[in-house]
């Protein structure tokens, strides 16, 4: 059975969006992987769908209904019933690669993403209780919405399902996914721009070339992510 994608949105023509290219998309195109999509307006109240109201206590916005959500939640539930279930949120765990490889090996993945100033507590609360809803963020920033988040999540995670990259060890060098940034790349032609490739690539001799890589890769974590490199260097 294929990972399966559920997105519970008020726009759910962006999806699949991006993953609808490149790897992503020849994946989804020969059934790696698979997407059903949750409109939030489907469940909204009255003759004009409404899905908000105006939050007690005061202040700007409105927020997303709980029986509305509660309502969308469950349909996505009945589409895939064994998925873990995310709303996309900037108060969440931060979003990492050991996430990504985890989700990648889940049936899939039912991302909630939320609009305007966010959505009521209780519908949160009850499907965190019943069935473990978690709360993600992508970074220490707000968007518009949570499609954005959803999608870098799902990107993040299908590139990782078995066959999706072709190259098992494709992946295994990547920034973050060892506690160290990439190694810089270079390739053809050897001269460009009065710069040239460096002459440990072109000697043949691996060994040399992995201790160039790992002293790369040591230099500009140490430079860029001093975080990384204070978490790399306790650990040795």
């Amino acid at each position: 059975m294929s990972f399966h994608a559920v997105t519970v949105s008020l726009f759910p023509e962006m999806f699949p969006g991006p993953l609808g290219l490149s790897l992503a998309g020849r994946a989804l195109e020969d059934k790696q992987w698979q997407l059903s999509t949750v409109n939030i307006r489907d469940f909204g109240l009255t003759k004009h769908r409404q899905v908000d109201d105006t939050p007690y206590g005061g202040g700007p916005g409105m927020v997303m209904r709980p029986d509305v959500i509660d309502a969308a939640l469950t349909q996505a539930m009945d589409i895939a019933p064994h998925n873990k279930i995310l709303f996309m949120s900037p108060r969440g765990t931060p979003f990492t690669q050991n996430h990504a490889k985890e989700f990648a090996t889940l049936p899939g993945l039912t991302l909630l993403c939320g609009r305007f100033e966010g959505i009521d507590e209780r519908a949160l609360e009850t499907w965190q209780e019943k069935w473990g809803l978690a709360e993600l963020s992508i970074g220490d920033y707000i968007l518009s919405g949570g499609e954005l988040a959803a999608l870098t999540v799902l990107d993040a995670t299908i590139r990782l399902l078995p066959g999706v990259m072709g190259n098992g060890e494709s992946g295994a060098s990547e920034s973050f996914s060892e506690p160290l940034l990439e190694y810089p790349q270079y390739t053809r032609p050897h001269s460009w721009n009065n710069k040239i490739v460096p002459d440990v690539l072109l000697s043949g001799d691996h060994q040399k070339i992995a201790k160039w890589r790992q002293e790369q890769a040591e230099g500009l974590t140490k430079k860029r992510r001093p975080d990384l490199w204070q978490r790399y260097t306790s650990e040795k």
